[in-house]
C-alpha cells in the first residue's frame, strides 16, 4: 500500500504544482469566450463552472480509467507509474491545452484546431479520423453497460432492450441543446462516479491489502504481452487519450473565463487519473486473491466481471448498485458526448449552421446509422466487439499524436516552453508506431522489428520537427 499512497499523493500534488505551470504558460487573461461571444441556445451556452467540470469528468471517464485501469493492472504496479505520470505529464497537459486551443479560436472542433496548425491537408485527415473514432466510441460504449444493466433486471430486459434505450437516449442527447440533458443530469452520473471510486479508496485502506510495492519489481506480473507498447494502449483514459482532446471543445464553448481552464481541463484529467489508480490498485489485489482466469470457465476475467465482484463485495448490496451505476453512467455518457462532437466536428467542417433543428438531422441520421451498423456487427460476430474495441483504442492513442504536435507548434509559435508537449508527443508517437506493429489486429510482426520501426518512425518525426523549427527560426 505504500507505493500506491505514494501514487495518489503525487498525483494530487502534480495538479497543484505542474498544473500551475502548465496554466502560467498558458497565460489566462479576461478575454471574452465563444460562450460569451457565440451564444447560440443550442451548444454555446455559459454554464456554471462546477457544472462543467462534472460534465467534463464524465465526458473523458468513460471505460477506460475503469475497465482500461483493470486491464493494465495485469502488468503490475507498472500501471502506476503510467497512470501518474501519464496523467501529470502528458494526459492533463493534452487536455489542458487542447481545451485552451478552443477557447482561444472561437471555440473550434478539434480538426479545426490541427489543420489550424499541421495544415489543412492534415485536418482534412484529421476530420475522418477523428469521426470514425467517434462512431467507435459511440459502438462499443453501448455493449458493456447494456450487459451490466441486464444483469440487474429482470430478464425480460436483457442486453438487446438496455441496447435499443441506450441508443435512443444518444439520439436525444446527441440532437438537444447541452443545458437541456447533458447539463441536467451528468452532474448526477458524475457524483455516482465519484462515490464509486471513493468508495473503493476508502475500503483499500480498511482492507489494507499487502500489495505489490515497486522496489520489489513491477512487472510484468500477470500480463505476458510486453509492457511496452501494450500497457500504454491499455491504460488510455487514465493517462493520456485521444478522444479527450475531442471533448474539451464542448466545454470550452459553455465556459465563461479563460482562468477556469486549469480546474476544468487540467483537474478533470487529474481527477480520472485518481480513478484509474484506484481501480489499478484494487484490481491487482483481485488479481492476487483470485488469478488472471476464473477456474470455473477456464476464461480470464472480464473488465466488468472484476469491476462488478469489487463493487458487490466491497460496498455492499446498496453500495455495490450504487458502483456499479457509475460505472455504467461513464461509457454511457462518453458515448452520447462523442457522437454529440461528432456532429459538431462534421458541422464545423462542412460550415453548416447548428441552430436548426433540421440542420442538426442532417448530420445526426448517417452517424446514427453508421454508428448502429458497427453496433450490430459486433453483436452478430463473437469477437466483433475486441476487434473494434482494439482499433478504437489505437486510433484514440494516435488521436493523441495529432494533438501534440498541434499543441507542440502552437507552443513555438507563442514563443513558448514546447518541451511541455513535445516530449509526450514523441512518446506517444513511439507507443503508437510500435503498437501498430507488434498487435495482432495489426502487422502483428515480431517484437525486436517492431522496435526498431516504431524507434524509426519516432526519430523521423524527432527529426522534421527540428528541421522546420530551425527553418522557422532562420525565416523569424
Amino acid at each position: 500500500m505504500i507505493t500506491f499512497t505514494i501514487a495518489l499523493v503525487v498525483l494530487i500534488a502534480g495538479y497543484f504544482i505542474y498544473g500551475s505551470y502548465v496554466n502560467r504558460i498558458f497565460g489566462p487573461d479576461d478575454r471574452k469566450t465563444p460562450a460569451l461571444t457565440k451564444q447560440d441556445g443550442v451548444d454555446y451556452i455559459p454554464l456554471p463552472t462546477w457544472k462543467i467540470f462534472m460534465i467534463q469528468f464524465l465526458n473523458i471517464a468513460g471505460l477506460g480509467p475503469i475497465f482500461g485501469a483493470i486491464m493494465g493492472a495485469q502488468f503490475g504496479t507498472a500501471s502506476y507509474l503510467w497512470i501518474v505520470l501519464g496523467t501529470i505529464f502528458a494526459g492533463a497537459v493534452h487536455d489542458f491545452l487542447s481545451g485552451t486551443l478552443s477557447i482561444r479560436n472561437g471555440g473550434e472542433s478539434l480538426p479545426e484546431i490541427v489543420g489550424r496548425y499541421l495544415g489543412s491537408k492534415t485536418k482534412k485527415v484529421m476530420c475522418v479520423f477523428t469521426l470514425v473514432l467517434m462512431v467507435l466510441v459511440g459502438a462499443v460504449f453501448v455493449s458493456g453497460p447494456a450487459e451490466l444493466l441486464a444483469g440487474m433486471t429482470p430478464d425480460w430486459m436483457n442486453a438487446i432492450f438496455w441496447i435499443i434505450i441506450i441508443f435512443l437516449y444518444y439520439i436525444l442527447a446527441t440532437i438537444l441543446p447541452v443545458d437541456k440533458i447533458i447539463g441536467k443530469i451528468y452532474p448526477l452520473f458524475a457524483i455516482a462516479l465519484l462515490f464509486m471510486a471513493l468508495g473503493i479508496l476508502v475500503m483499500l485502506y480498511v482492507k489494507n491489502p499487502d500489495l505489490p510495492e515497486i522496489w520489489n519489481g513491477f512487472g510484468p506480473k500477470y500480463e505476458k504481452n510486453p509492457i511496452f507498447p501494450m500497457m500504454f494502449i491499455s491504460i488510455a483514459c487514465g493517462a493520456i487519450s485521444g478522444f479527450h482532446a475531442t471533448q474539451s471543445p464542448l466545454m470550452a464553448r459553455c465556459m465563461t473565463h479563460e482562468k477556469h481552464c486549469r480546474p476544468i481541463f487540467y483537474g478533470a484529467m487529474v481527477a480520472e487519473g485518481i480513478v484509474a489508480l484506484i481501480w489499478a490498485a484494487a484490481a491487482t489485489y483481485f488479481f492476487q486473491e483470485n488469478g488472471i482466469v476464473d477456474q470455473l470457465t477456464g476464461k480470464a476475467y472480464s473488465g466488468a466481471a472484476v469491476a462488478t465482484h469489487i463493487s458487490k463485495e466491497w460496498l455492499g448490496t446498496v453500495g455495490g448498485i450504487l458502483a456499479i451505476l457509475g460505472i455504467v453512467a461513464a461509457p454511457i455518457t462518453s458515448g452520447d458526448t462523442a457522437l454529440r462532437s461528432a456532429r459538431l466536428i462534421a458541422a464545423d467542417f462542412f460550415k453548416i449552421d447548428q441552430r436548426p433543428i433540421s440542420k442538426r438531422l442532417l448530420i445526426c441520421i448517417p452517424l446514427f446509422l453508421l454508428t448502429f451498423g458497427l453496433l450490430f456487427y459486433s453483436l452478430r460476430d463473437a469477437d466483433g466487439f475486441k476487434i473494434i474495441w482494439r482499433y478504437f483504442a489505437w486510433c484514440n492513442q494516435t488521436l493523441s499524436v495529432f494533438t501534440l504536435w498541434a499543441i507542440t507548434v502552437y507552443l513555438v509559435q507563442s514563443k513558448k516552453n514546447f518541451y511541455i508537449s513535445l516530449l509526450p508527443a514523441l512518446l506517444m508517437t513511439l507507443v503508437c508506431s510500435t503498437y501498430i506493429c507488434i498487435a495482432p489486429e495489426g502487422l502483428s510482426l515480431p517484437q525486436e522489428v517492431s522496435y526498431i520501426i516504431g524507434g524509426s518512425c519516432t526519430f523521423i518525426a524527432l527529426v522534421w520537427f527540428i528541421v522546420w523549427f530551425r527553418n522557422r527560426r532562420t525565416a523569424l
